[in-house]
């Protein structure tokens, strides 16, 4: 999922943030409990107000992620 990811994160970089958080630090437990952490990979969309617009586990196809960004995008 990664280089899927980065991708995405080149292309859509300058208008949506994309935030890693790493499940084996401890620092990240407040967040991980916020979002129901269940499962790796994670993968949240959220609005400028922090509401989930979308959410999925696993391994998530290119086409999906990035239509579900670009629906968010104003």
């Amino acid at each position: 999922m990664r280089p899927i990811v980065h991708g995405l994160e080149a292309e859509y970089g300058n208008c949506i943030d994309f935030v890693y958080l790493d499940i084996d630090d401890s620092a990240n437990a407040d967040a991980m409990r916020q979002f129901k952490f269940q499962a790796q990979p994670l993968f949240i969309l959220l609005d400028g107000e922090g509401k989930e617009l979308w959410r999925r586990f696993g391994r998530t196809p290119r086409e999906a992620m990035e239509a579900e960004l670009k629906g968010a995008l104003p």
